[in-house]
């Protein structure tokens, strides 16, 4: 990859936010503080700036940060930031470029693990992608000949929605399978099943089935190269790959399965990376 100088990288979560200074390949410098979910707009602010004036020096071409909402692209708007209340309609974008005056981009954070993938990860040779993050929910990011695609509202690819037996996607597909389905959590399912409890990998077996459907759905609608899996659940891959596996073998077009790639990201610090990669994808880098 060319160096373009560097590119701050932002991950804002409701746990903690990240920062990373990326140059060409590499995070060379990490940042991380505590998020103040419970506070107000101006006290996330504050932190978030705090964490990337650890990174911004003066060779610092732009600024990337991924954001778990609906986003407003053009204007950089966040809209009702999950498990940050205070944050209903941020103004990102601008708060961002007058303070640090470089250009920054806002985009929700599973288009930035798809992003991260292209330009970082396994997908680098690919034009056709989709990333499919698996944990607490479920989230997806789409690339269309090497561009992010987002839709008129950002909300294209969102897969988890889709309507699926008496709830969606999303409630078969992710954690909450565990937690509201089977009253179990996944990390303590995936401790019992690989210590051989046939009731815990029975249900990573039923949890990789209705996962193979939902991909049928991405099959169907877009067709990619690759699919990249990202997030908690795919330390779990093993346990659920082989029901995963078998429920696609019914898909209608068999080539389709011969070329497709179903991948596990390997990608440390992939939020950073794929917030970073925000320029990359713009027309300006």
């Amino acid at each position: 990859m060319k160096n373009i100088g560097n590119i701050i990288g932002v991950d804002l979560g409701g746990t903690n936010i990240r920062a990373g200074k990326v140059v060409a390949d590499k995070i060379i410098l990490l940042a991380k503080e505590p998020t103040p979910a419970s506070g107000s707009q101006s006290e996330v602010l504050e932190k978030l700036y705090a964490v990337i004036d650890n990174c911004f020096d003066e060779d610092t071409k732009s600024i990337g940060i991924g954001v778990p909402s609906v986003v407003d692209i053009e204007k950089g708007i966040v809209y009702d930031v999950v498990n940050i209340p205070s944050w209903k309609v941020v103004p990102l974008k601008d708060l961002l470029e007058s303070r640090y005056k470089v250009p920054v981009y806002v985009n929700n954070d599973a288009n930035c693990f798809a992003l991260g993938e292209k330009y970082y990860g396994k997908a680098r040779s690919c034009k056709s992608i989709v990333g499919l993050t698996i944990g607490t929910g479920m989230g997806s990011g789409l690339i269309f000949n090497g561009k992010l695609y987002e839709g008129k509202n950002c909300c294209a690819g969102e897969f988890g929605n889709i309507p699926y037996l008496n709830s969606n996607f999303e409630h078969y597909c992710s954690g909450q399978f565990f937690s509201e389905e089977k009253s179990a959590s996944a990390i303590e399912t995936n401790i019992r099943a690989l210590s051989g409890d046939q009731e815990a990998i029975q249900l990573y077996a039923e949890f990789g089935f209705h996962l193979g459907q939902a991909i049928k759905s991405i099959l169907y609608a877009y067709d990619p190269e690759i699919i990249i899996l990202g997030g908690s659940l795919t330390k779990a891959f093993d346990l659920f790959k082989p029901a995963m596996l078998d429920a696609i073998k019914d898909f209608d077009y068999p080539s389709v399965l011969t070329n497709l790639k179903i991948e596990i990201s390997e990608l440390e610090h992939s939020a950073i990376y794929g917030a970073a990669a925000l320029y990359l994808n713009s027309d300006h880098s």
